[in-house]
């Protein structure tokens, strides 16, 4: 080629054009890659916040299906001829079943992921559901019940260490708030709309459980929405064992929490099983809607009162609730005693605000001490620790109601659940609060 006469060089070649085609594609699709990144991480906190909502709601949601059948149990008593020891029987069935499942399973979203858990556990749900709806035997009830609490106990776990999992990491305590008002709300709200159900609609059984399984349904549809937060730790066939594990550095803080779980869970043990039983005949109160809505009165007032300790050190609630508890439950025996309804509210009411509160302060004060990878197992701990005393004391009550009659059971049961929770609460203040929140928090994040 011969050299260009103004500059004694050889001329530049153009570059072929395919050649400049390939990198002006090149070009966008790396505009594109950065674009679509940038989307993608625009996106990834959008998707982390509704599963936060979406593990809240179904919390929530699954615990008001757990307690929508507390008005329906003295229609069931009547036409299914299970008595009050049945009813008591069909609760506990729940709760034992519950138990085992958290023993077992409690912890294997850990090892296979939340997602499939909690789509797997709203499937199984919704079958549970619907024995329920169509139960016509004691048996077949019995069944729905034992469903109900293996796929309960699969997801109590799970959607509590979820919440945890997408809280926002500058404001941890939310998870916290949620993971302790959601049990309120949702048993109250169950108890509430089954009960105005079965006073103003003629099929309330059809209006009350048909809608549940849809929204179960859709619930495990949804949960595929929101990313995967578990690590997947292998191991999950070793996981089914049964066993109760807390990590080292929540134990101590675990072990003086228990008296506070147990006195709380056991008088809401009380209120779900034998409450409608108390408030008609022992109170004089008529109708479904007013058993339901004093029953409510407990988990509701939880939640108001762990709203308004939301900002607290994690021992203030848990002590007070403790205490709360104590005073609540005398004042209970008071009521019963004089046959005072507005005694009964007031007592209802204080010891409502320690059964929330208690508990939201055993979470605040045990999850900061549990790296992320050890949070269902956590969690499946605690509520085993909590159904225990939900269930076993309520049968026992069933089993007394009959020897000895519900009044003096009632008393009996309330001055067992004062005395075990101010103790609770004299241990837990004595204990203190270990590491502080923020150390727990920061030696976690590390």
């Amino acid at each position: 080629m011969p050299a260009s006469p103004e500059t004694g060089s050889l001329p530049l070649a153009a570059p072929p054009a395919a050649e400049v085609s390939s990198l002006a594609r090149a070009g966008r699709d790396d505009r594109d890659d950065r674009a679509a990144d940038a989307t993608a991480a625009d996106r990834e906190p959008r998707r982390r916040g509704l599963g936060f909502t979406l593990a809240g709601v179904a919390t929530t949601l699954m615990l008001a299906g757990a307690s929508a059948p507390s008005p329906f149990y003295p229609e069931l008593e009547a036409r299914l001829g299970i008595g009050a020891l049945g009813v008591t029987i069909a609760f506990a069935i729940y709760a034992v079943v519950l138990l085992a499942a958290l023993l077992t399973a409690g912890s294997i979203s850990d090892h296979v992921g939340r997602r499939p858990v909690i789509a797997i556990g709203f499937v199984v749900l919704t079958g549970a559901v619907l024995l329920l709806w169509h139960a016509e035997s004691g048996g077949m009830l019995y069944l729905a019940r034992a469903v109900q609490g293996a796929a309960s106990g699969v997801l109590v776990s799970t959607l509590s260490a979820s919440i945890q999992d997408f809280a926002p990491t500058r404001n941890r305590h939310r998870a916290t708030l949620v993971n302790a008002l959601a049990p309120g709300i949702g048993l109250a709200g169950g108890t509430v709309a089954s009960g105005i159900l079965l006073e103003n609609v003629a099929d309330a059984a059809s209006w009350t459980f048909g809608p549940i399984a849809v929204i179960y349904l859709a619930l495990a549809a949804a949960i595929w929405l929101v990313p995967e937060t578990s690590r997947r730790e292998p191991g999950w066939q070793r996981s089914l064992a049964p066993r109760a594990a807390v990590p080292a550095a929540a134990r101590r803080i675990f072990v003086v929490s228990v008296p506070v779980v147990l006195a709380g869970w056991a008088t809401g043990g009380l209120f779900f099983s034998l409450g409608p039983t108390i408030v008609r005949t022992e109170l004089g109160v008529d109708g479904i809607l007013g058993d339901a809505l004093v029953v409510a009165l407990l988990p509701a007032s939880g939640a108001v009162a762990g709203f308004a300790l939301r900002n607290r050190r994690p021992i203030v609630p848990a002590v007070y609730g403790a205490a709360a508890l104590a005073v609540g439950t005398a004042l209970m025996i008071v009521a019963l005693t004089t046959a005072s309804l507005p005694i009964y509210l007031v007592a209802v009411i204080v010891a409502g605000t320690g059964f929330g509160t208690a508990f939201m302060g055993t979470i605040g004060s045990l999850v900061p001490l549990a790296a992320p990878h050890e949070r269902a197992e956590l969690f499946a701990s605690l509520y085993i620790a909590a159904y225990l005393s939900f269930g076993i004391p309520a049968v026992v009550a069933g089993l007394l109601t009959g020897m000895l009659g519900l009044h003096t059971t009632v008393l009996a049961y309330a001055v067992v659940v004062a005395l075990a929770a101010g103790v609770a609460a004299v241990l837990r203040a004595r204990a203190g609060t270990g590491r502080s929140a923020a150390d727990a928090v920061g030696a976690v994040a590390a």
